[in-house]
């Protein structure tokens, strides 16, 4: 009796995740189809595929990304420079 619940536990695990999964591709298919189209039809530029303006597009995101990072470790220096000084002026005001 088990081993026929197990069986059957498993036959419905079986669709159960077999449907999923062609849901899954369904979905992602779609996708990318519609972001295929769309980047075809208004982000590449003369003569360029579609897959050579997605690899142009990251390259530029990872550029931005780069930028965002340093001009904010920058910030974070002159916070951190200001904090200090701050801190400074206080103690040394103190001792007057």
């Amino acid at each position: 009796m088990a081993n026929k619940l197990v069986e059957m536990n498993e036959k419905i695990e079986k669709n159960v995740v077999g449907g999923y999964q062609k849901i899954e591709d369904t979905v992602v298919g779609g996708f990318h189809k519609i972001t295929d189209k769309f980047v075809g039809n208004f982000l590449t530029k003369e003569g360029e595929t579609v897959e050579d303006a997605k690899a142009r597009m990251k390259d530029e995101q990872e550029k931005r990304d780069e930028a965002a990072k340093k001009e904010m470790e920058e910030r974070n220096r002159a916070q951190e420079e200001l904090v200090k000084k701050s801190i400074e002026a206080s103690l040394n005001a103190g001792k007057r």
